[in-house]
């Protein structure tokens, strides 16, 4: 089964009330070294989330006021005004659910180019976070553990009867598979399986159909001498 994000997320999060204030939102990221913070209604649902780059337009108007004044109105300059997380966080969140895969998790994180993404539950009731660091943890599987489920999961349920013993070695979580199959058809379909294991870096895929039985395939001369109605004849 792949990894989800309920195996790898922090379940303890500090996040922050709608009406907490800037230097509160400043000193909380400090002391828990986080760049960013989800925010909460009274119900405990994500409502948003608070970034450091949602703090810095303030700095921007502190060292340049004039071009601050210049550039008002222009989307984010406005939160340089906001002095409570409501206005300085970001919203709506982008969240995610406990029980999606860490590939999916990864896929919305790239796709919006955040770091960290909040957990919620069906109602949006924070639930834990999940960073790229902890989708990296995937990776850190023992070696040992690899082989042990690409054996059972994938090799033993393609490759039940085989013409020698397939061997599944890994190292640094490359896979590779050596041995004869008998149906060499579904050699790509397996490799595709074994690099979605959770874990694995890379497939070298070594299987092979097969020897050739010279018995049942016969080797036909160059030449055929056949005899026509007309008299002998070659056909080449």
């Amino acid at each position: 089964m792949p990894y989800l994000v309920s195996d790898v997320m922090t379940r303890t999060v500090v996040a922050l009330r709608k009406r907490a204030a800037f230097k509160d939102i400043a000193r909380t990221m400090r002391r828990w070294k986080v760049s960013a913070l989800p925010v909460l209604d009274g119900d405990r649902r994500v409502v948003g989330v608070v970034s450091e780059a949602d703090l810095l337009p303030k700095e921007m108007l502190r060292d340049a006021p004039d071009l601050y004044a210049r550039s008002r109105g222009r989307p984010g300059i406005a939160k340089a005004d906001a002095t409570a997380a409501e206005d300085l966080m970001t919203a709506p969140a982008v969240t995610v659910r406990s029980d999606v895969t860490v590939a999916c998790a990864a896929r919305i994180m790239a796709q919006h180019r955040l770091k960290r993404l909040p957990v919620v539950d069906d109602k949006g009731v924070l639930q834990g976070i999940v960073s790229r660091t902890d989708l990296l943890k995937v990776f850190l599987r023992e070696d040992a553990e690899i082989a042990g489920e690409v054996r059972r999961e994938v090799v033993a349920r393609f490759f039940g009867v085989t013409v020698e013993p397939i061997r599944v070695d890994v190292r640094d979580g490359v896979v590779t598979l050596t041995g004869r199959v008998r149906d060499t058809s579904l050699v790509p379909v397996v490799t595709r399986l074994v690099r979605s294991v959770e874990g694995v870096v890379d497939v070298d895929c070594a299987l092979y159909g097969p020897p050739r039985d010279l018995n049942l395939e016969p080797v036909l001369p160059d030449e055929v001498r056949t005899e026509w109605a007309d008299g002998p004849g070659t056909v080449v």
